[in-house]
């Protein structure tokens, strides 16, 4: 059996668990601000967006970055919250200054403000101090696009950040060529523990399949040629997802919405279906690597 298909099993195994039990935790939502920005101040306020489990106990902790210009609070990124705090984490959507993009050195900046873990009031350090999280039991991390690479360098500065799901991760973003930090080899997150799903006609990190595979490869350093599939056998690595795949038969960088990334709909194989590239199955393969 390919490791691709023995992972794409396993997700699908964990996914069907998962959901026989959906429904059963019940949350609560909160919301708190940090101290974060783009330079090494971290001198602005900005919000979170959280949910965690209602019963008494210490959980792990869970958080997502948006992309671009988009809301902290938008439905993607809402959904993993609500699937990860379902799951038994602290889980939250962190606001950023994700109003322009940037060079290596911009965006480790912002990352840091987020995820400095010696910092009491960054984002990972305001998570850490609720009643209910317990950070030695884990931090995992997701995000879109500018948001995957603040998720990827993530445990560039907290190494308690274990593993992190990026959709529309690339190393060259038009004119920015991130490879000095994003690209596998040069960030403190091995690519044993990152999963990367784009889509066939990204622009950013296309726009052709054969050049996602190109920065997928570059990424994770992991090298499939021809494949659209290149999971390993503990589900790290990268997946392309093809046009027939999603609802509105354009696998773009906004894979996740229907009509591109001006659509306000999520697809729904995404949100809740089974595949490799829907939400669950990842967010499934992030709860390996902490503790319950």
């Amino acid at each position: 059996m390919k490791k691709s298909e023995l992972s794409f099993r396993l997700g699908l195994l964990l996914a069907l668990a998962w959901s026989s039990a959906a429904g059963a935790q019940t949350l609560s939502s909160f919301s708190a601000t940090y101290r974060g920005g783009g330079t090494s101040l971290c001198g602005s306020t900005y919000n979170l967006r959280g949910q965690e489990p209602a019963a008494s106990g210490k959980y792990p902790v869970f958080i997502y970055t948006v992309g671009t210009t988009e809301n902290y609070d938008h439905s993607s990124a809402l959904a993993a919250v609500e699937e990860m705090a379902q799951r038994g984490y602290v889980a939250a959507t962190v606001e950023y200054d994700n109003a322009t993009f940037g060079s290596c050195s911009t965006l480790t900046a912002r990352s840091r403000c987020i995820f400095d873990g010696s910092r009491s009031t960054s984002a990972v350090g305001t998570l850490c101090s609720r009643a209910k999280a317990d950070c030695s039991k884990g931090i995992v991390v997701a995000g879109f696009s500018q948001g995957s690479v603040m998720a990827i360098l993530a445990k560039n500065h907290d190494s308690r950040v274990q593993a992190a799901y990026g959709l529309g991760a690339g190393v060259q973003y038009s004119i920015y060529n991130l490879s000095s930090c994003v690209a596998n080899g040069n960030r403190a997150l091995p690519s044993s523990r990152l999963r990367i799903i784009n889509g066939e006609q990204d622009v950013f990190v296309g726009p052709t399949e054969a050049q996602v595979r190109a920065q997928n490869t570059d990424t994770t350093g992991y090298s499939c040629p021809f494949a659209t599939s290149c999971l390993q056998s503990n589900g790290s690595g990268w997946y392309i997802i093809k046009d027939s795949q999603v609802g509105d038969l354009n696998a773009d960088h906004c894979y996740m919405r229907t009509g591109s990334c001006v659509g306000l709909l999520l697809d729904s194989t995404w949100r809740s279906g089974s595949q490799p590239w829907s939400l669950r199955p990842n967010l499934n393969w992030l709860t390996q690597f902490t503790t319950p």
